[in-house]
C-alpha cells in the first residue's frame, strides 16, 4: 500500500473525485432524475474509485501490459465530455431542485475530470524516456 499517495495532489484529486461524484449519484437518484444521469455518475464514481485502488495498491507497478497513466487521461477526458453534456441537460431541464443540484455538481466534476488529465499530461511529459524509446545520446 502506496501510504503517501492519499496526501499527494493526484491522490488528493481522485479522492474529491470519487466524493463529488457519490455526491452528484445521491442528488440525481434522490430527485428522481433520467437513468441516464444517474448512470453516468454512477459509472464515474466506479471508475475513479477503481484508479485510486490500482494507484494506491501500486498495480499499476505490476500490471505493465497497459500504459496506466493514458488510459486514466482518456478516461478523464470522456468522463469530461460525457458530463459536459448530461449535466448541461440536467442544469437546463432542471424538472426539481435535486437534478438542478446534481447537474452543478456533475460541472464541478467535470472540472476536477480536466485537472486531473492535465496534472497527468504533465507527469507524463515531465517523465524522464525509458527503456529502448530513449534517444542516444
Amino acid at each position: 500500500v502506496d501510504r503517501a499517495y492519499p496526501r499527494s495532489p493526484r491522490g488528493v484529486l481522485k479522492i474529491s473525485r470519487t466524493v463529488v461524484a457519490v455526491a452528484t449519484l445521491l442528488c440525481f437518484l434522490a430527485s428522481n432524475a433520467h437513468e441516464a444521469y444517474a448512470a453516468l455518475a454512477g459509472m464515474e464514481m466506479v471508475i475513479t474509485f477503481l484508479f485510486l485502488l490500482l494507484y494506491l495498491l501500486r498495480l499499476d507497478a505490476r500490471m505493465r501490459c497497459l500504459f496506466w497513466p493514458l488510459a486514466d487521461i482518456i478516461n478523464s477526458v470522456t468522463a469530461a465530455l460525457f458530463l459536459l453534456v448530461v449535466c448541461l441537460f440536467a442544469i437546463i431541464m432542471r424538472t426539481n431542485k435535486g437534478t438542478l443540484a446534481g447537474g452543478v455538481l456533475g460541472l464541478i466534476l467535470l472540472l476536477l475530470c480536466l485537472t486531473d488529465a492535465v496534472l497527468l499530461c504533465k507527469k507524463i511529459s515531465l517523465d524522464k524516456a525509458r527503456g529502448r524509446s530513449a534517444p542516444a545520446k
